[in-house]
């Protein structure tokens, strides 16, 4: 009786923590589509990962969206390949984004965090402007690391986590109907919450 009530108990301990084996949280982006499964780095970004959790625990993130796409059809001609998803507050609560403080920019030179196909990252405009935006990256994203030809200031992009469970649902919604770099109509988050 004794040794049931153990493997259970050991059986559940393992269901549900947000910190999985790693020791890292995980968060899970709930969408109209299912549910993508994300590991966060917060030892190697932890400006990035504290804020986006902060934004999790505010509640910001419940009915947000997936708004822009860039994919082989909305580039221009001679760019090279750029293939992501992106979501936040932008097109469903613009003044509450506006008004969350932004996050130090923390380079993949600095993380050791490279844009691979899954990587979870900051959108921004300049360096230091990010805050509730995202994206998803398909396919490795080299452009984005430190040094790449993305931005005039080559400095990159903040990644700071990578998809775990659910890169089908990242690449169904990829192939969703665009209107140039937006989605027609924007593809609905639930919520994002800690697993």
């Amino acid at each position: 009786m004794n040794y049931r009530i153990f493997a259970l108990l050991t059986l559940l301990s393992g269901c549900g923590s947000g910190t999985q084996k790693s020791g890292n949280p995980h968060i899970e982006i709930q969408t109209q589509y299912g549910d993508i499964e994300i590991e966060l780095y917060p030892k190697k970004a932890p400006k990035s990962v504290t804020a986006f959790l902060g934004y999790i625990d505010a509640g910001y993130f419940k009915n947000c969206s997936f708004y822009r796409v860039l994919n082989e059809e909305n580039q221009p001609t001679g760019a090279a390949e750029t293939a992501l998803i992106q979501g936040g507050l932008w097109k469903t609560d613009t003044d509450t984004g506006r008004q969350i403080p932004t996050i130090l920019h923390e380079s993949t030179r600095q993380t050791g965090l490279l844009h691979q196909n899954g990587t979870l990252s900051l959108a921004r405009q300049a360096p230091g402007t990010a805050s509730t935006e995202f994206f998803i990256c398909i396919g490795n994203q080299p452009l984005f690391d430190y040094g790449g030809a993305t931005g005039a200031d080559s400095v990159g992009y903040a990644a700071f986590g990578q998809v775990v469970k659910g890169m089908g649902v990242v690449n169904k919604i990829h192939h969703r109907t665009v209107d140039g770099e937006l989605f027609a109509p924007h593809i609905f988050i639930r919520n994002i919450v800690r697993l």
